[in-house]
């Protein structure tokens, strides 16, 4: 007890978090430029007749053309912590507007974005403008050139997180015996420069696999120890870049090889800033008066909730231990998990109306509906060929169409498998709800 109140009171220089928050800030002001400029927002937002939902967050709605002025509230807001200008504000409003982005439609669905939200969540609790920002300028009790060593740890932590269970899920047999879906897509790759012609080999694939595995597994023992750091940095960026080569994975690569930063020593920030401050002419002494962070409430209540949300993060990848079958055909507990990459899975489902009294049925044309994306994710993902087939059944119903049953004639195929029936198609899915609960309507996957 008394060793982690002294870890929890012992103090280190602020100088890694203001670093973090301006390239945290500023490239998620990038990316919401990009999203934008690239016309996402109409593509996945805008012209969709339906939006598929997360469990319990079914009152999140498109806000029709409102949804650009939420980007750049989402886009200001980031502008604002990078510069540490009303940063409390700015970054509660943050992680608001970009984690109701992402609640808009269950088809967007990536991990980075996930990651994203569980990082803002974590930097309101961050004292991350007492050095280097606005607010530290405007407001002296404010200033201070130390914080709590934990206040950096725990990004550390998180980014550990991220990566041991990124690494630990790629244990299995697809992935180490057979290197698929690598197998599937690297010889896809084959236009690219200096690597192109080596895309085809197995070995390759197998490299790609055991190496991707051992990385995840390793960088993070090789980033903490001060003698592989600077090694592992070089990993670090050669791994995310050869990704970014490889695989149209937007802005995760550089995110990640930005924010492996907060493990290098205070010196290294410290010459961050004192390069920025050249660059802006700032006068640097002005942050760095000695002063160790005055605690307000709001400190002494992060330690504990902020260990509650980490269990939380522990425990979340998981509970697809909960449910029988393979995680990655079933995917229940699939989401939220860190499984990176790790399958190739098509498909396609054929939704069939029946009047249940009269036996007269027809089959839905899926493009009146949904747009060729929301297609793609929903012949793959149980939970939302059953919320699409309520969706059809309400429509219908709304048509006039009386007695309703709606049922699927559904194959998948996993990770190079052959096609296999996927959906029980004797179930009526509009008896059928979206829960917790383990899904029985998943028929199991025979090879």
């Amino acid at each position: 007890m008394r060793t982690s109140a002294k870890y929890f009171n012992q103090n280190a220089k602020a100088a890694p978090l203001a670093a973090f928050r301006i390239f945290f800030g500023l490239l998620m002001a990038f990316s919401i430029i990009r999203f934008w400029y690239h016309g996402w927002i109409e593509k996945l937002y805008l012209l969709p007749k339906m939006h598929f939902h997360y469990l319990g967050f079914e009152f999140v709605q498109v806000p029709g053309d409102f949804t650009y002025l939420l980007f750049i509230i989402c886009g200001l807001s980031a502008m604002f912590v990078a510069v540490g200008l009303k940063y409390r504000l700015s970054i509660i409003i943050f992680f608001l507007s970009f984690t109701y982005i992402e609640l808009m439609d269950k088809t967007t669905y990536l991990n980075h974005y996930y990651f994203i939200s569980v990082l803002s969540f974590i930097l309101i609790w961050l004292p991350m403008d007492r050095y280097f920002s606005f607010d530290a300028k405007w407001h002296t009790d404010l200033r201070s050139e130390y914080v709590k060593q934990w206040h950096i740890d725990i990004l550390k932590l998180m980014l550990a997180i991220v990566y041991i269970y990124a690494g630990a899920a790629k244990l299995n047999e697809d992935w180490m015996i057979n290197a698929m879906p690598l197998t599937i897509w690297l010889p896809t790759k084959l236009d690219i420069s200096l690597l192109g012609a080596l895309m085809h080999e197995k070995w390759v694939h197998y490299l790609f696999s055991w190496g991707g595995a051992g990385y995840d597994l390793l960088i993070v023992p090789m980033l903490l120890w001060r003698k592989t750091r600077i090694f592992a940095f070089g990993l670090v960026i050669f791994f995310h870049v050869l990704t970014r080569v490889l695989f149209p994975i937007g802005m995760f690569p550089y995110i990640m090889i930005f924010s492996t930063m907060i493990f290098f020593g205070y010196q290294f920030h410290d010459r961050i800033i004192a390069a920025v401050c050249r660059l802006l002419r700032i006068n640097k002494a002005t942050f760095d008066n000695g002063q160790v962070m005055n605690v307000k409430t709001i400190d002494r209540l992060a330690p504990w909730l902020l260990g509650g949300f980490i269990c939380i993060q522990l425990l979340m990848p998981m509970r697809f231990l909960l449910y029988p079958g393979n995680v990655f055909w079933t995917e229940q507990g699939y989401r939220f998990s860190w499984r990176v990459m790790l399958m190739e899975k098509t498909g396609y489902a054929n939704f069939k109306i029946v009047d249940s009294k009269t036996g007269k049925r027809f089959y839905v044309q899926n493009e009146d509906f949904l747009t060729a994306t929301q297609q793609k994710q929903m012949a793959t993902q149980p939970d939302l060929i059953v919320e699409y087939a309520h969706y059809l059944g309400n429509h219908f119903s709304s048509q006039g169409h009386q007695n309703i049953e709606v049922y699927v004639e559904s194959y998948a195929s996993l990770n190079g498998r052959k096609n296999q029936q996927y959906i029980d198609p004797t179930i009526d899915l509009m008896t059928v709800e979206n829960s917790l609960k383990h899904k029985p309507y998943i028929l199991a996957l025979t090879n």
